[in-house]
């Protein structure tokens, strides 16, 4: 671990009745001092130039890698708030993994179950957080997009269609998309935000707002087992007892195969 060669300097140190303190005490106040050294007095026998070689080494890192992972909450936040979010995290949270591409994942958990909001939060800042998290995460899914291909227009109809593993259906209270330095809402959307994220086949993400119509109808497909096009779109415009189905199912149709073309979708019930 990086920071043994200075609990070694320690142990040099001390004399034959301090050896006897237990290495794991050691190890317990040395990380302690790192995680907040407002906190934490450092170790005695450990000098004060190369401890703070280590406290800048592991923080810097954190902060340098959640900077990169969350650019627009980083951008819209104070230097100190930023700084303070990002301490209390590197003081508080337990870490479940080492693995450097989960860090935005445990970011993401403590914000949802163990940070305390301050006064002068964001009232999206969860919301945001998780945006631009989905975002990273999608683009690191380790997925292949199905291989088959795309339903011409006639076949459209009868096709069974199927959410592929790279497009998720997202909504929040706030419109996250269009959040920046010049947009920072103070009350939610009248209505949710429905947003599709996916990775197209250069495995660049892109995202769509879609309308509560589309997102449920993306939701219908998500569940789907069986029912072809045209019975999902069919079964909508029943439930919505709209005065025009056909106009229902037309529409929808245009939208699922625009889906298809983006490869949000692939067919179920292809040869």
């Amino acid at each position: 671990m990086l920071y043994r060669p200075a609990i070694r300097q320690a142990l040099t140190n001390r004399n034959s009745m301090a050896m006897s303190e237990p290495f794991h005490q050691i190890q317990y106040a040395f990380a302690a001092h790192i995680r907040n050294p407002a906190l934490n007095p450092r170790p005695a026998d450990v000098e004060a130039r190369r401890m703070k070689i280590y406290n800048d080494l592991f923080y810097n890192n954190v902060e340098d890698f959640m900077s990169g992972s969350f650019p627009v909450l980083r951008t819209i936040m104070s230097d100190d708030g930023w700084h303070r979010l990002i301490r209390t995290y590197f003081h508080h949270h337990k870490a479940k993994t080492p693995l450097f591409p989960e860090m935005p994942r445990e970011f993401l958990y403590y914000l949802e179950q163990e940070y305390q909001p301050a006064e002068d939060d964001f009232p999206f800042m969860l919301e945001l957080a998780h945006y631009e998290w989905a975002e990273l995460a999608l683009s690191l899914l380790e997925h292949e997009h199905p291989q088959t291909g795309i339903p011409g227009t006639s076949e459209l109809p009868d096709t069974v269609p199927s959410l592929s593993p790279l497009a998720w259906v997202l909504s929040y209270h706030y419109p996250v998309q269009n959040i920046g330095p010049d947009f920072l809402p103070e009350q939610p959307g009248e209505q949710p935000t429905f947003l599709l994220l996916y990775r197209d086949l250069e495995d660049e993400v892109h995202f769509m707002e879609l309308n509560p119509l589309t997102a449920h109808l993306l939701q219908r497909v998500k569940e789907n087992k069986d029912a072809s096009c045209k019975d999902l779109i069919q079964n909508i415009a029943d439930e919505l007892d709209h005065p025009n189905p056909t106009a229902v199912i037309n529409g929808g149709l245009e939208i699922l195969h625009d889906l298809f073309h983006r490869h949000v979708l692939y067919p179920l019930n292809q040869t």
